[in-house]
């Protein structure tokens, strides 16, 4: 009987193997209540700008907000370590509906756009490569469009893309210094879309790794590379699919709030999206391609196994048949009795075997 390896022990034998990613990808249901703590370090900061001169504010309160719901510049209020209460908060600050409110509080949310008298909304997600578990980690990010401000929350404050448009920001002259709220909200999104051709950058290096083990050494660490890459492109495609409904959501959108020289800039995030879902569509055919080959590369080792196997048990056979015959219990078996009975029977177990591989040679067989 063949033992059977308890799954919890296959994770040590091979480190790719394990269900638990799995779980977290699939086991996904938006309709259930998140549960935020109330107690989280929330940090807001807020930069009020125009073309000639620009203000960080590091706010310790969420009632500090108040002072820019009135101002003639344009405002971008970022929050980091958002809580429930904070939020909510904002959100009645700037009157943004308890729709948008709620999506926001939420987690597992697809990506999407919606369009509100006062405001437009749309939530997506940051996506990171963890090195260390070979794995893309996501972060909801929700971004909030006004007539003069755009607010966003950011679930973890220890890590985001934006700080190359905070420095922007700070150049005097710029293009985003000039424009309005709606081109920092293009400027957000092309920020986040970016970030995802460094993530597919890293998963094209994994896919290359893999390719490398398939054709060198196939072995059961490698099948479990190919499935744990399956896995990530799913939640890669997950976060990239939608994302082109997202933006048409700006380029059909009617409203005030988005400007008609603000939308040829989310065309341009628009074409980069096409381009990422054509790359996922690319990785995942090479991934599939891979676990093929794999297969393939795995009957191929089992077919020359057994053809060696064939051939040892075909060149036996002779020695076999002779021995037999010879080892009969008859009295009157020719040269049984004789000397070079012995003698002639070796020689035919040597002599009959080195025909055959030399008739297998010339057929090609091996």
């Amino acid at each position: 009987m063949i033992p059977v390896i308890p799954k919890k022990y296959l994770k040590y034998i091979f480190p790719m193997f394990g269900t638990e990613r799995t779980k977290e990808i699939l086991n996904v249901n938006p309709t259930l209540d998140t549960i935020r703590p109330n107690n989280l370090d929330v940090i807001i900061q807020v930069y009020e700008y125009n073309e000639h001169e620009i203000i960080h504010h590091q706010l310790n309160k969420v009632q500090d907000c108040l002072a820019f719901t009135k101002t003639d510049k344009t405002i971008w209020i970022n929050v980091d370590g958002f809580s429930e209460g904070t939020v909510e908060h904002i959100c009645k600050l700037f009157g943004i509906h308890a729709l948008i409110t709620e999506d926001i509080l939420s987690s597992g949310q697809r990506p999407k756009m919606d369009e509100m008298p006062h405001h437009l909304s749309c939530l997506l997600n940051m996506l990171y490569y963890n090195d260390k578990q070979n794995a893309v980690d996501t972060e909801q990010v929700s971004i909030i469009l006004g007539s003069n401000y755009v607010i966003t929350f950011q679930e973890d404050a220890s890590r985001d893309v934006f700080n190359p448009l905070r420095e922007k920001l700070l150049v005097k002259g710029s293009r985003i210094r000039n424009y309005k709220a709606d081109y920092l909200c293009y400027a957000l999104l092309d920020m986040i879309v970016d970030n995802y051709y460094l993530v597919m950058e890293k998963l094209s290096n994994a896919i290359e790794i893999a390719e490398e083990e398939v054709i060198r050494k196939s072995n059961a660490a490698t099948l479990a590379k190919i499935t744990s890459l399956r896995k990530e492109m799913i939640v890669l495609k997950r976060n990239v699919m939608p994302l082109r409904e997202l933006v048409n959501g700006f380029l059909r959108s009617e409203s005030a709030l988005v400007s008609d020289n603000a939308i040829k800039y989310f065309k341009d995030v628009y074409d980069h999206i096409v381009q990422a879902n054509d790359l996922c569509e690319n990785y995942r055919d090479i991934i599939i391609g891979l676990q093929d080959l794999y297969l393939n590369q795995t009957n191929l080792k089992m077919n020359e196994t057994m053809k060696v196997m064939a051939i040892v048990t075909c060149l036996l056979a002779p020695a076999t048949v002779i021995g037999g015959v010879f080892g009969m219990n008859f009295d009157k078996i020719p040269l049984l009795h004789d000397t070079i009975g012995f003698y002639i029977a070796a020689a035919a177990m040597l002599i009959i075997p080195i025909i055959m591989l030399v008739a297998f040679r010339k057929r090609g067989w091996f």
